[in-house]
């Protein structure tokens, strides 16, 4: 059967049923495209080819030797992910591409789709892993050239948060829109206040993310609190550390993921989400994740350390309560603050945000960008 539906290719080295933000583009533009997807794993619904890259081809394998010898073009060519995507979509023609992360990035571009490539970066990936000196060292210097050499030459770019989008305007030149992490809108009532007052925290359990700060700080409060983590087990040791800490007192559990589409209403039945990310790269500095958005889908209070994109969003719209510093002493007190009263209040201005914090008024700026690419073809 002919088609006259114009062909989008969206490529993310990641397993894209898991991946929350690739689902919305996916979502989005099935509905007035013929999508294919090429990414880990099965393939996402309404797409009418999915091109699965095999488990064991990996997107992080680059030389190291190379890398040093400052032979950008051929470790980036060289990576396994890319090598395998590149010969899977030889000779393959789309009339617009969405590439996820840096990464992706450079085999779009080769591709020369009719009318441009988008390239949706979730992380500012020069940066990282700048708190681990030797990376910042040598891997740095090669994603500014991966940056420089071929995502400068998309055609759009969007990114997750202000100061991404800043700091690749100030060394690449190019203006990223901002496409937020947003989750999207659930028809959901806030639920009475319980006592003890439930704080909940769900994501991964990353060693570097300091999860122990936020349990410490609930186990040693004067205040009638719990929390609950639901944690994927990102660094098995690390998680075997919280959850000992837990067993020492009856006011933290560790418990295992749920599937992202029962995430929302699973967090429905707590009180207060809680997200304290101490700065320790420029990434997480700028962190506004997605998590904050369950949050507010989920009709909760939220309380946050003081990472400026976070903090901003909880006073603008009165959800919830901000730390002073990063540390437990700082983030008790918060804690020990939080009233029925209070947090009733910050669950009200939860229900009241919640349509205009949504994901699908974040996925109408994708939607105008790739129409606006449609309208024109490749510089």
């Amino acid at each position: 059967m002919t088609t006259t539906r114009p062909t989008m290719l969206i490529l993310s080295f990641s397993p894209i049923i898991g991946d929350a933000r690739v689902l919305k583009q996916v979502a989005r533009f099935t509905r007035d495209y013929d999508v294919t997807t090429l990414g880990y794993g099965d393939s996402p619904a309404g797409v009418i080819e999915h091109i699965s890259m095999p488990r064991d081809v990996r997107y992080d394998d680059r030389d190291g030797k190379l890398v040093l010898l400052k032979r950008y073009r051929s470790a980036y060519w060289g990576i396994s992910a890319v090598k395998w995507s590149k010969a899977a979509l030889k000779g393959r023609k789309f009339d617009v591409i969405i590439a996820n992360d840096v990464e992706a990035v450079p085999v779009a571009v080769k591709l020369k789709p009719k009318h441009g490539v988008l390239a949706d970066l979730h992380e500012y990936s020069p940066r990282l892993h700048d708190d681990n000196p030797a990376w910042f060292e040598k891997i740095t210097p090669w994603f500014e050239w991966v940056v420089r050499r071929y995502v400068t030459k998309a055609d759009a770019w969007t990114t997750v948060s202000e100061g991404l989008a800043a700091e690749y305007e100030r060394n690449f030149g190019f203006q990223a829109a901002l496409v937020s992490n947003a989750t999207p809108f659930h028809e959901l009532q806030p639920t009475p206040v319980s006592r003890p007052i439930r704080l909940v925290h769900s994501g991964a359990g990353l060693v570097n993310r300091q999860l122990h700060l936020m349990a410490e700080a609930v186990a040693t409060a004067d205040a009638d609190v719990t929390l609950d983590f639901y944690l994927t087990a990102n660094h098995p040791a690390y998680m075997e550390e919280l959850k000992a800490f837990a067993a020492t007192t009856d006011r933290v559990r560790v418990l295992d993921p749920v599937p992202y589409e029962e995430l929302v209403t699973t967090l429905n039945q707590y009180d207060v989400g809680v997200f304290m990310l101490p700065p320790l790269t420029f990434n997480y500095r700028h962190a506004l994740p997605n998590k904050l958005f369950d949050f507010v889908q989920a009709r909760l209070g939220i309380v946050v350390g003081p990472s400026p994109e976070m903090a901003a969003y909880v006073r603008d719209h009165g959800l919830g309560a901000v730390s002073d510093d990063f540390t437990v002493d700082s983030l008790r007190g918060v804690i020990e603050a939080l009233t029925v009263e209070s947090v009733t209040e910050y669950k009200r201005n939860a229900e009241a945000s919640a349509a205009e914090l949504a994901g699908e008024r974040q996925v109408e700026k994708w939607d105008r960008i790739v129409a606006d690419l449609m309208t024109r073809k490749r510089r």
